[in-house]
């Protein structure tokens, strides 16, 4: 198969939607190296994380040969897929060509989300007004459309009217370096490279508000001076990270909490140096951090909604979202109750298991296939 990708996140985005993107293909190219992968970008930003689909012999990268790039991927990119002669097309981020349909190629969408129809006063009435538009029309002209959890299909059931039958639940899967497990050497290493605390607790993801760090912060404030044990934040962030600090400081807890940007290599070293994993996220269309944190046996704890239970599972430590003292009950628990803790560390190593990179690639490619049999 001849399988093109819209790869803009694939190349210039560093968290949810680019590490979806990236894991995705480099499965594909590991798992079923005869298919031919074409990588649709108006542009790419350079990285670790992206260098390795330049000049790759399983990647094509297709740009634009007009100067008007953001219509180019909008509409102008069929004309692309027509010359290279792709059998099918994945929209990877919410997104399909205006009339792909007058194409002829097959398509897949990947929906992660609706948050911006849950939490709308996140967003501003623009970008709301945008999402709503190339959501829909993506999910409508899709032959198959792809969620990421169960929740998320839910959503597009409710948002968006589409029929249960056309949407396929393919859940994430991180990145292989999250499964190996490093060695005390290794470990220590990492952990003098940062200057890390002996013991610490961790928070990765984007510092926005709807990942709510303010409780994790506000559950420290309730742990006495012999329970507290830093606090490792990984993560950038705007205007709400600046209110984040400032109630830091209004806290006394400027000595308690650390903000880190290390290199993506060493993150899971970082996982399994941590003694727990804060996720209390209001709402996620899954959660890749939480399955990254479950695969370095890690205990986690995060909320009881939206799609967090399902990426969790039994691994986890369960807190009403915007809850402060459940999540401070959470980390004195874990911290001193060492079977609770080992009990959440092996049932969610268990259960992450579902989402092996070899199981979610199968899923993906009989997908593929399946419409195009049809």
């Amino acid at each position: 198969m001849r399988i093109g990708f819209d790869a803009k996140r694939l190349f210039n985005n560093f968290t949810g939607l680019g590490n979806y993107s990236r894991t995705l293909l480099e499965d594909l190219s590991i798992y079923f190296p005869d298919n031919e992968y074409f990588l649709f970008t108006p542009k790419v930003k350079p990285s670790p994380q992206t260098n390795p689909f330049i000049n790759n012999p399983f990647f094509q990268v297709v740009y634009p040969k007009s100067r008007f790039k953001n219509w180019w991927r909008t509409s102008g990119i069929k004309n692309d897929l027509l010359d290279n002669k792709i059998d099918i097309y994945h929209g990877l981020s919410h997104e399909l060509p205006i009339k792909i349909r007058g194409t002829k190629i097959p398509s897949v969408v990947t929906i992660h989300d609706l948050i911006f129809k849950q939490f709308p006063n996140q967003y501003s009435k623009i970008d709301r007004s945008i999402y709503d538009i190339k959501f829909k029309y993506a999910c409508k002209n899709a032959d198959v459309v792809i969620a990421i959890s169960e929740s998320t299909k839910k959503d597009i059931v409710h948002y968006y009217g589409i029929e249960p039958n056309k949407i396929k639940v393919i859940y994430q899967t991180c990145g292989e370096h999250f499964k190996i497990q490093h060695g005390t050497g290794s470990l220590r290493a990492v952990q003098k490279k940062y200057k890390l605390p002996e013991r610490f607790l961790l928070s990765v993801g984007a510092v926005i508000e709807r990942k709510d760090l303010e409780s994790t912060i506000r559950a420290l404030s309730l742990l006495s001076k012999e329970e507290l044990i830093p606090l490792v934040v990984i993560g950038r962030g705007g205007k709400y990270l600046d209110k984040v600090k400032k109630l830091i400081q209004q806290l006394d807890l400027n000595q308690s909490v650390v903000f880190l940007q290390p290199e993506n290599k060493e993150l899971p070293a970082i996982y399994q140096l941590a003694e727990i994993f804060l996720y209390p996220s209001r709402c996620e269309g899954f959660g890749i951090p939480i399955i990254e944190s479950l695969n370095c046996k890690t205990p986690v704890i995060t909320t009881n909604t939206s799609a967090l239970p399902e990426a969790a599972g039994p691994g986890a430590h369960y807190v009403a979202p915007q809850q402060p003292n459940q999540i401070a009950e959470g980390i004195r628990k874990i911290l001193n109750d060492k079977p609770y803790a080992l009990k959440l560390s092996e049932e969610g190593f268990k259960y992450v298991q579902k989402f092996d990179s070899k199981l979610i690639t199968e899923e993906i490619i009989k997908t593929y296939k399946k419409i195009l049999n049809s």
